[in-house]
């Protein structure tokens, strides 16, 4: 892993944002697994890819606590809900702030803002950075933290999360991701004792 202290000002910059939707959990540990996903995938660019998935979703800063919950995690097709364009709407905007703030090119900014910009509700990724971010912004779900805070989010027992983790592996983008998934599932099943509960 190469020296990481080069993002520091972006996460500075970025924390006021990082409140909502419990993001000051999920950011950094997607973060780290975007790192991870990386040191498999050296063609990949990988300033792009940690700085937005660093960025990716503070947009829900913008939008109420209460919609996040019922529209953009227990809606019926959740995933094409308003609050999730406004998201990454909004992740735009105050991505690119960010960004122009702490001294980044345009390229990179445009590079940043074009995989945030339907992170979630683009069906298909568009290139390997944005593989990569996607299955980063899902791998954090498989460890015990995602599976604490994504059970709630989705009204779930953290039994029932984990089946829904297990019958999502294919959505992932990587052959890596989903090995990676793979492993911590079962980490966090037996740590969990979901073999019991």
């Amino acid at each position: 892993m190469s020296d990481l202290s080069r993002f520091d000002p972006v996460w500075r910059a970025a924390e006021p944002y990082m409140r909502a939707r419990k993001n000051d959990v999920h950011i950094p540990l997607s973060f780290d697994w975007c790192q991870r996903l990386l040191d498999g995938h050296p063609e990949a660019d990988a300033d792009i890819c940690a700085l937005a998935i660093l960025l990716h979703d503070i947009g829900w800063y913008a939008v109420d606590q209460a919609d996040i919950i019922e529209q953009g995690f227990r809606s019926e097709n959740f995933l094409q809900s308003d609050v999730r364009y406004l998201h990454e709407r909004e992740g735009v905007r105050l991505g690119t702030e960010v960004l122009h703030q702490t001294g980044w090119s345009q390229p990179v900014i445009d590079a940043v803002c074009e995989i945030i910009d339907g992170h979630d509700t683009r069906p298909d990724p568009h290139h390997l950075n944005d593989r990569i971010v996607r299955d980063a912004d899902k791998l954090w779900r498989f460890d015990v933290p995602g599976i604490a805070i994504a059970s709630d989010w989705f009204g779930k027992t953290p039994h029932g999360y984990a089946e829904h983790l297990q019958n999502s592996l294919d959505k992932l983008e990587t052959d890596l991701g989903r090995m990676l998934a793979t492993q911590t599932l079962a980490r966090s099943r037996r740590a969990l004792k979901l073999h019991v509960l």
